[in-house]
């Protein structure tokens, strides 16, 4: 074994490698993902583990149900997070924490805050964070909806140096190597562009909710934090101790060289806009520079029901995104000085109320 570059790392398994069977847990493919995160500890690096499988794990309780209703499947959840928890614990023999989320809580920045903390206190204090979308009680609104992409959120908030992905391939192919055998192994990718997202597909997992694209999406999130990304074939031990002796097992993303600041990656990856703000096509302004100067002059529609305070979208008319940013305005108060007719009094009434967004409320959009 090597001398690890890691001070934290986040650890994702999905559904396959916790049930793969949907007839309960099973400890055959986690084994060595507990003694792979168990010496990361022992070397000092903090860990923090996000487990699918909640469903997959409680499969088995409700009966053979071929689709079963969105009722049974929180159902599911709930008895199949106990379960899951209990597998686990008996694979360690230090102490874990379950903290079960939803897209709600991680796009609050209030509550964000509060998850960041929690997690940082239980790293401080030797626990392992295991850490699960909460399937049993969350409406499809408030679902982040795959845990690749959760990941990365967690990655972000716990402040990682490293997130690993588990897949059931060996990484990122040029093409779907359950049907090409010709399919070639990209071991690393230093940009995530329109051609890196072509070559995922969708789901190969049967008991799973994401593919190769959400863990590309994932990845894209946590590199533009600067946290470097592996996708590794979770069902190979022999993955984990490659990563032990330093090498890569699957495809690195390598991290943006300028990560963006906590706040901005937030708004931009984590925060879900609540509504949208349609400005002229030939609009011009340098959001970036001078957001404070989008006045309701600028904006032709306003479309959502958004409070003060929420993240709004900042798009053209012909669909173009500009910017994702924290509103100063409702959308029924910016309504009424928008539709106003006399300019000089929505003018002046802008003045005296402040800018609809402020610069420091603000991520500009590639």
């Amino acid at each position: 074994m090597t001398d690890l570059p890691w001070k934290r790392i986040v650890v994702k398994v999905g559904s396959a490698l916790i049930a793969p069977h949907k007839q309960g847990c099973s400890s055959h493919y986690l084994l060595g993902i507990a003694q792979f995160i168990t010496y990361c500890r022992a070397q000092g690096i903090q860990v923090v583990l996000v487990s699918s499988g909640s469903v997959a794990a409680g499969w088995h309780h409700f009966g053979v149900v071929d689709k079963p209703s969105v009722t049974v499947k929180k159902a599911m959840a709930a008895a199949g997070q106990a379960d899951m928890m209990a597998t686990w614990n008996k694979l360690f023999d230090f102490p874990t924490a379950q903290l079960l989320l939803t897209h709600g809580d991680l796009r609050n920045r209030d509550r964000y805050i509060s998850i960041k903390d929690t997690i940082f206190s239980l790293l401080e204090h030797g626990l392992l964070p295991i850490i699960n979308e909460n399937d049993a009680v969350t409406a499809d609104k408030l679902k982040v909806g795959d845990n690749d992409n959760l990941s990365a959120m967690v990655a972000a908030a716990a402040d990682a140096d490293t997130l690993i992905i588990c897949s059931d391939v060996n990484g990122l192919y040029t093409q779907n190597p359950h049907e090409n055998p010709d399919a070639q192994l990209i071991k690393q990718v230093t940009e995530i562009n329109a051609e890196i997202y072509a070559m995922a597909g969708g789901a190969s997992s049967a008991v799973g909710t994401g593919g190769m694209r959400t863990k590309i999406q994932a990845a894209k999130k946590a590199i533009s934090h600067g946290i470097e990304t592996f996708i590794i074939n979770g069902f190979d031990a022999d993955s984990f101790n490659q990563l032990l002796k330093g090498q890569n097992p699957g495809t690195l993303f390598t991290p943006d060289e300028k990560p963006m600041q906590d706040h901005l990656h937030w708004m931009t990856h984590t925060s879900q806009a609540q509504g949208e703000v349609i400005v002229e096509n030939d609009f011009n302004i340098s959001l970036d520079i001078h957001s404070e100067q989008l006045t309701s002059d600028d904006v032709v529609a306003i479309n959502g029901d958004f409070s003060a305070g929420d993240t709004i979208l900042v798009r053209k008319g012909d669909g173009t995104k500009l910017a994702k940013a924290k509103s100063n305005y409702s959308s029924c108060l910016l309504s009424f000085i928008t539709d106003q007719d006399d300019r000089e009094f929505a003018s002046e009434f802008q003045q005296k109320t402040g800018p609809i967004i402020s610069e420091k409320n603000i991520a500009i959009l590639e």
